[in-house]
């Protein structure tokens, strides 16, 4: 099995590496730039963890950079030089394959699309990994890679990731922030969160079954005016989440009645 580098260590590397470990990959080295993080989860990984890039080691199959977009370009020229029969993959949904270019002969994108943290186990079985390589045998050892872990490898270039990506920023983040959103309503006159799981897993199950556009339900479908107005007002010493309130209502009404 090729030998495997964690250049991160956050939510996603986390969960990676485990993943990539319980097949066999061999996870000889990570790196953090905060030690806690790179040895809570070398730990986990039986591996050696660093905080000094130079510290990397030269001899190592696979790189695989999982940190923030901003560090990653700043941290490719260091990792890549001197190695140049190496293969370098970074998982940003967002960031481009052509970042290694001029640094690196073989390297690719390896992005799980899913919500990690580092507590919370998931199966990548069911994770779908999309993939590009910078020639077409970089992109079959990839896919290597990928296929080991994942039942749903999928290719996809740089401009249609970012709109997937786009897309995952809709679906996961901004329904989590309004998750929240609710939470503190609700924390605020003493309901507990839970009453409305139910609510949640019904509204999530549901597009398993139906078109997001026919499974929408409301006040704002309607137009019921008198229901809006008065949430709103509900809403009055928030003007910020009142403004998205009112804003994303008129986008469903407008929605609905295309």
């Amino acid at each position: 099995m090729k030998s495997i580098i964690m250049v991160g260590a956050g939510n996603l590397a986390t969960q990676l590496g485990l993943a990539l470990a319980e097949v066999g990959f061999p996870i000889v080295q990570v790196f953090s730039r905060t030690k806690e993080s790179a040895q809570d989860l070398a730990n986990k990984l039986n591996s050696d963890a660093i905080t000094d890039i130079n510290s990397l080691r030269n001899d190592a199959d696979v790189y695989i950079f999982s940190v923030k977009d901003s560090v990653l370009c700043q941290l490719i020229p260091n990792v890549c030089r001197g190695k140049k029969d190496k293969l370098f993959l970074h998982t940003a949904g967002s960031m481009p394959l052509d970042c290694f270019k001029g640094f690196a002969n073989r390297y690719g994108v390896f992005y799980p699309m899913q919500t990690f943290s580092k507590s919370r186990k998931v199966n990548f079985k069911e994770i779908p990994i999309f993939i590009e390589g910078s020639a077409n045998d970089t992109v079959q050892e990839i896919r290597d890679i990928a296929s080991s872990i994942s039942d749903y490898v999928i290719s996809l270039s740089t401009n249609d990731r970012q709109y997937l990506h786009l897309a995952a920023v809709w679906a996961c983040n901004f329904v989590n922030y309004c998750y929240s959103v609710a939470a503190d309503i609700l924390e605020n006159k003493d309901i507990p969160f839970n009453v409305i799981i139910p609510l949640i897993n019904e509204t999530t199950q549901k597009v398993h079954d139906i078109n997001p556009k026919d499974a929408q339900t409301g006040p704002a479908v309607r137009w019921d005016k008198n229901i809006i107005e008065k949430q709103m007002n509900l809403m009055s010493s928030f003007p910020s989440k009142q403004a998205i309130y009112g804003m994303i209502s008129k986008d469903i009404h407008e929605q609905n009645k295309q």
